[in-house]
């Protein structure tokens, strides 16, 4: 590999902000802020909204954002002012 074209790999902790998980790796990330780690070494810290903790699709939990439909919402909001248009049949 040539020297000085290559940016430098290091250990870097991701921190999940929205359940407290932290994991410790290697990347080639550039960040100002760190953290002390478990063995009390000083790392770079990259913190992030979503982790394998907090993500649906590993978690198995889903969060329900919308209780009600696109349809039941628009109908809910004009109510009857929309007039429904007939479809001329076709003998």
């Amino acid at each position: 590999m040539k020297k000085s074209i290559h940016p430098d790999n290091r250990f870097v902790v991701f921190k999940d902000v929205s359940c407290d998980f932290s994991y410790l790796t290697k990347s080639t990330v550039k960040t100002t802020d760190t953290i002390k780690w478990e063995d009390g070494k000083e790392y770079p810290l990259v913190k992030i909204e979503v982790s394998s903790q907090s993500h649906p699709f590993y978690t198995g939990q889903n969060r329900l954002l919308d209780t009600e439909g696109r349809a039941e919402r628009f109908r809910k909001k004009y109510g009857s002012r929309s007039k429904a248009v007939k479809k001329p049949s076709s003998n």
